[in-house]
């Protein structure tokens, strides 16, 4: 039997269920790492457009982690489905 789960094959449900876990646990991290270490001054939160990607901000801190997170994930998502699909095929045999 052939393996069913090529990357290919699982890249959207990889992409959609490792990027949604991936980002809720990096704001996670993120948000519990600025509280733990303090995010610096109120007035340099993040705000809009570019900023909110500016790692030393606090906003885009988490943004980044999100980010960093939600790749990570998606990137487990689809070797662990190819794996799993080549175990079904050799137990298939």
């Amino acid at each position: 039997m052939a393996n069913n789960l090529t990357p290919g094959k699982t890249f959207i449900v990889s992409m959609i269920a490792g990027v949604t876990t991936g980002m809720g646990n990096g704001s996670v991290f993120g948000a519990a790492l600025m509280c733990a270490l303090g995010r610096g001054m109120f007035e340099n939160w993040g705000g809009w457009g570019g900023q909110a990607y500016d790692p030393s901000t606090f906003m885009g801190f988490i943004n980044w982690c999100m980010i960093v997170f939600g790749v990570a994930f998606a990137g487990i998502m689809l070797i662990s489905l190819n794996r799993h699909g080549e175990l079904e095929a050799a137990a298939a045999k």
